[in-house]
């Protein structure tokens, strides 16, 4: 199994466990994520975003109404004003040994260890949009996450991720 962690650091050598500020009701921790759900993460550490994917169960309905007229099996969607940050954010990717951690949330992919972490390997990505394409995964830009998160959380849509909502725009701007 390989581990990973994201930043937009690209010199880090140890990860200390610490506590999340989402997360206060946890001891501190070192977070990773499988290779599998890896791609959530191939984006500027505060950038909004919603993933989704399709999966048995889902409506008909809905499956037209979110994955349209695509082959993809995952979106991925941003507000417009995140494109050039993406573009021009360089995101370094640590592999991490995977002995300490223990799964934390299966379904998401993320493991934690308590343990100081050295990484293994560092890899700097540079073109994430591309390498996101590459792996079938759509990538989708909106003026406003609020309503496709309206939709989704209304829907049959089962397996998806909200991440760093908090950063979005309010949902009156446009």
């Amino acid at each position: 199994m390989r581990l990973f962690h994201f930043s937009e650091e690209s010199e880090i050598r140890i990860f200390h466990p610490r506590v999340k500020e989402n997360r206060r009701d946890m001891p501190p921790v070192v977070w990773a994520i499988d290779e599998e759900h890896a791609f959530t993460f191939y984006f500027p550490r505060n950038c909004p975003r919603l993933v989704y994917t399709k999966h048995e169960g889902i409506t008909e309905e809905d499956q037209l109404r979110f994955f349209g007229q695509t082959d993809a099996d995952i979106v991925v969607t941003v507000e417009t004003n995140w494109f050039h940050r993406m573009r021009d954010t360089a995101i370094y990717r640590y592999e991490l040994p995977a002995d300490t951690f223990e799964l934390f949330d299966a379904y998401a992919g993320y493991y934690i260890s308590q343990d100081t972490v050295e990484p293994i390997e560092t890899v700097k990505i540079t073109n994430a949009m591309e390498q996101l394409m590459d792996m079938n995964v759509e990538l989708r830009f909106t003026p406003n996450l609020h309503q496709l998160r309206d939709a989704i959380l209304q829907s049959s849509i089962q397996d998806f991720g909200i991440h760093r909502f908090e950063h979005a725009r309010p949902r009156e701007e446009v």
